[in-house]
């Protein structure tokens, strides 16, 4: 049973100065990409901070939640990437400054968040013209989709080669186009339409564009963000919120990366559990039932309905796709279980 030993490849941080050489069996840690995820827990732990001291409010959430948000997301991302650089695979070179491109570019993209954050005022959208906002936006405009850029290359070229064993290199190939489709989804809220908010001194701005779908489309430039929010996420309950679908393709890939580690932690109990060929097929069914997730929640957003009041065809859905996967999931253990029968009664006769 081949498994990655965690412990050991954890067990080894260092920072290199320049990218490995191909001929190593296995890579340093990615310094990029580790200085990236301090400098975003750094950034967590200011922000954390400001929302307990600082009383200022941008549609109805503190100044500081966003770019704590985007700092945790860009932690676990961060860290996932730099472990799936470390593990043995050919262009190792092209990697490294993949990896380097997400890392600056990550920096640069919640470096204005932050600071937008610190004036009270908005990051995403915001037209207003003052220097700092026309710069910041034109940073954005040129960092997101070097961002989306390095990080398709970088799933184009890992899904060639066989980094682990079976089951985690499914988790970890289909994770990366996860991420993918879950940047490309971003660029959807750039349709959604303007609207006037206020910033955090009360003074109106206007966003050219939002997260929020309202079924039969918004009223003019009325606000739809923040009118109607979740608690913790304030994803929006009066409308469709495209950080749903966004939300859950970036964070697929820690998500069936987790399964792959809990399905190895399981095999010494579970004896069905112990063979690459069961465990990988289990991973491909979460695989297809996340993308069904994914299209679900986005479907839903879509059609401007908040994910807290599914209608009859979000909820039949969503039952067909639990079912479907449950289905698998039984298919799966079945044949496991005959197979492991089937070994033990040869094992017996012979």
């Amino acid at each position: 049973m081949a498994t990655i030993d965690l412990s050991r490849t954890l067990s080894r941080i260092r920072f290199p100065a320049a990218p490995a050489r191909d001929g190593a069996d296995r890579a340093p840690w990615h310094g990029p990409l580790l200085m990236n995820s301090a400098l975003m827990a750094g950034l967590m732990i200011v922000s954390v901070i400001g929302m307990l001291v600082d009383d200022r409010l941008l549609l109805g959430e503190s100044v500081w939640l966003k770019p704590a948000k985007f700092g945790l997301a860009f932690v676990l991302y961060g860290v996932t990437l730099a472990w799936i650089l470390r593990l043995p695979h050919r262009g190792r070179r092209v990697t490294w400054w993949l990896g380097t491109v997400v890392a600056v570019t990550g920096v640069a993209d919640v470096g204005f968040i932050a600071l937008q954050a610190a004036r009270g005022t908005f990051s995403h959208f915001n037209t207003a013209e003052d220097t700092v906002n026309r710069i910041g936006q034109q940073v954005f405009a040129s960092t997101v989709p070097g961002l989306f850029l390095a990080t398709l290359l970088l799933a184009v070229v890992i899904s060639w080669q066989k980094l682990a064993d079976r089951p985690t290199r499914i988790a970890l190939k289909a994770g990366l186009w996860l991420a993918v489709a879950g940047m490309v989804l971003g660029y959807l809220m750039g349709y959604t339409g303007p609207q006037l908010v206020r910033h955090s001194d009360g003074t109106v701005v206007g966003l050219m564009a939002g997260h929020t779908v309202r079924a039969g489309g918004a009223h003019g430039d009325a606000a739809r963000d923040g009118v109607g929010a979740m608690p913790i996420t304030h994803w929006s309950t009066t409308g469709g919120d495209l950080r749903i679908p966004h939300f859950v393709g970036l964070h697929g890939i820690q998500v069936l990366l987790l399964l792959a580690v809990v399905l190895v932690a399981l095999a010494p109990r579970y004896r069905w559990l112990r063979t690459e060929t069961v465990r990988a097929g289990l991973l491909g069914g979460a695989v297809l039932g996340y993308f069904g997730l994914l299209t679900l929640v986005l479907w839903q957003a879509l059609r401007g309905q908040p994910l807290t009041s599914p209608d009859l065809a979000t909820a039949g859905a969503a039952t067909a796709l639990t079912l479907l996967v449950a289905g698998g999931v039984t298919a799966v253990y079945l044949r496991a279980r005959e197979t492991s029968t089937g070994f033990e009664d040869r094992r017996f006769e012979a």
